[in-house]
């Protein structure tokens, strides 16, 4: 095709099928996400550090089997600044074998990371602080925060906060999937009742107030959402939730939620996993197929800690034709926007955010991986957000809430 192309919703379009407005728009949005400090609170990437072959400093192309959702240099590409690594450990036994087992694998990707700030400080740095993020953006470099995915690892060692605090992690997600001996899970339904934040995980909440650990409260329970509110001194933050009134999933907040979220000083970020986005349509027979397959998993003792890449590789193959023989309808962009406008109108523009999920099932038709992330703005800018909104929704508010849980803890000292 000859003549000039035109860049717009990640695909490659004549210019002269692009009106000139629409080519104002986008090219205004892109020069604002330019210009503003993005920051994803939330990606699984780092368990693919621990994958043979797989290199974080090398550009694999998007859409191809094995590439991921971001590396360094499309992380670049895509206008990111700083993203939170999940230090992601699925729930096992509550037993003092699990919990040394859990331990060991989170140790084992925060090595990893350690291994990749060796190998390519050109291109990235640890960030520990508000502060950092905004140093490494000048230095021209990814700033990478680190946040453990469920607080199982921790087993019934204190000690440990104070561990993997010295390591870098700057947030601690309660719990994920599953209950475990901190606090109940929004998806765990073995158990009905909602029993909320335990004993012991009261003394951890007050133990990360006091190191200035952010309370990542996604995943967790109503109750537990609570709860959690009610004893922390400092804001807190659901690191990839969405708003429950538009996609009725257990995984979001509810308006209440939001409220309290508000009255706290605490910050949502979007999270694009389409079920998250939007409300599927139902269909029986691929709700069964699926839940035969997560138990499948979990009768191997969980996706994430499956040894065997063989049979690591056929359950993602039958994920695949699993989805192939079951297609949704597209989730695109403008239903994430959806939640954000939801979320304005109900408790404002300072409580709002954006954490991707990328590579834990984040992703949407038109906004796949890293290097599409610039079509949210474009939304953005579509439906009227000033460059100073924007800036708070791509990363203001959430270092605003890391940095008031910083000076929480020095306060305290």
């Amino acid at each position: 095709m000859t003549g000039k192309l035109f860049v717009i919703i990640g695909l490659l379009l004549p210019t002269a099928l692009v009106s000139a407005d629409e080519r104002k728009l986008t090219e205004k949005a892109l020069n604002i996400h330019r210009r503003v400090l993005t920051v994803d609170t939330h990606c699984d990437t780092p368990f693919m550090l621990l994958e043979k072959g797989w290199d974080i400093g090398k550009y694999h192309r998007p859409g191809l089997p094995g590439s991921g959702c971001q590396d360094l240099p499309r992380m670049k590409a895509g206008g990111l600044d700083a993203t939170f690594f999940a230090v992601y450990v699925a729930q096992g036994p509550r037993t003092p074998e699990g919990h040394a087992k859990a331990k060991s694998k989170a140790i084992a990707i925060l090595d990893a990371m350690d291994a990749m700030f060796a190998r390519y400080p050109g291109l990235c740095g640890l960030a520990l602080t508000a502060q950092d993020a905004r140093r490494l953006e000048k230095e021209g470099r990814r700033a990478i925060f680190i946040g453990m995915e469920n607080g199982y690892p921790l087993g019934r060692d204190l000690a440990l906060l104070d561990y993997f605090h010295g390591r870098g992690v700057r947030y601690v997600t309660l719990a994920h999937t599953a209950d475990n001996d901190i606090c109940d899970s929004s998806t765990d339904h073995r158990d009905p009742v909602d029993r909320g934040l335990s004993d012991w995980g009261r003394q951890v909440v007050r133990r990360m107030n006091e190191l200035g650990i952010v309370i990542d409260v996604s995943h967790i329970s109503d109750r537990s959402f609570a709860e959690v509110l009610a004893l922390s001194r400092a804001p807190v933050l659901a690191s990839h939730s969405c708003a429950r009134a538009i996609a009725d999933n257990p995984r979001n907040l509810s308006d209440d939620m939001l409220l309290a979220l508000k009255k706290n000083n605490g910050v949502i970020q979007l999270c694009i996993l389409d079920d998250y986005v939007k409300d599927p349509p139902e269909n029986a027979e691929r709700e069964k197929a699926f839940a035969a397959l997560w138990q499948k998993a979990n009768d191997l003792g969980g996706w994430g800690d499956i040894a065997d890449e063989s049979v690591k590789e056929q359950l993602e193959k039958e994920y695949h034709e699993l989805n192939a023989r079951f297609p949704k309808p597209p989730v695109t962009v403008k239903d994430a926007v959806d939640h954000i406008d939801y979320i304005v109108r109900l408790i404002g523009i300072e409580h709002v955010g954006i954490g991707t999920d990328f590579d834990g099932g984040g992703g949407l038709a038109d906004c796949s991986d890293v290097t599409q992330l610039k079509n949210i703005t474009i939304e953005l800018v579509r439906r009227g957000y000033s460059e100073k909104d924007i800036a708070r929704i791509w990363g203001g508010n959430a270092m605003r809430v890391m940095h008031q849980v910083e000076e929480e803890a020095k306060s305290k000292k």
